[in-house]
């Protein structure tokens, strides 16, 4: 079969994609998210006292809910999973990513937004070691939740110890929480768990 196909003149399986980059300011702004992954800001080392925060949402995830729970294995007898499940609307799962330290702070809100993202920033910025830092970059893509100026200052108006970094126009892939959304089965399109539990 695999022959057959590679011998047919069409092939829609097979595609190619691609972005331009529409940025002016794409250099300057991919170099400055560059250099805080590699701990550093306006070519000073990060002091052991500032943190990176790379951050974005996965929006309309389907929260499903199985109708009947998963049978574990036991002796003699395989799992048994029935596939029935009632939707239970769409989620959107917020992330932030701690750079550094390897950790993920998550949450999932009805819909996304100013105040969902900011619900984000709240819960780890009155975390420790992020409460009590000298600065707290926050990495974002330019999505309308965390795009501009307007933005920015109201994170630094909430926490003066925050900056907000943006990616450049079209290159969300330079933010790390990115590979979290694409690797994590958290974050897989739908979002299941059993009525029990």
């Amino acid at each position: 079969m695999r022959r057959i196909l590679a011998e047919d003149t069409l092939k829609p399986w097979q595609h190619r994609s691609w972005i331009f980059i529409r940025d002016p300011a794409f250099a300057v702004k991919a170099a400055r998210v560059l250099e805080l992954y590699a701990r550093t800001w306006d070519g000073v080392p990060l002091g052991d006292d500032e943190y990176v925060i790379s951050a974005d949402e996965k929006t309309s995830i389907q929260a499903r809910c199985r109708c009947h729970p998963t049978l574990p294995p036991g002796r003699s007898r395989m799992t048994r999973l029935n596939h029935d499940y009632d939707r239970g609307g769409a989620l959107a799962y917020l992330a932030a990513y701690d750079a550094h330290r390897a950790h993920v702070f998550g949450r999932c809100s009805p819909k996304t937004g100013i105040v969902s993202f900011m619900d984000l920033v709240e819960q780890v910025m009155t975390q420790q070691p992020y409460a009590s830092a000298k600065r707290v970059s926050w990495i974002v893509d330019n999505g309308s939740s965390h795009r501009g100026k307007a933005a920015a200052d109201r994170l630094t108006a909430r926490f003066p110890h925050a900056v907000m970094v943006h990616t450049p126009v079209h290159a969300s892939w330079l933010n790390q929480v990115e590979i979290f959304f694409s690797s994590h089965p958290m974050t897989s399109p739908a979002l299941t768990r059993s009525k029990t539990g």
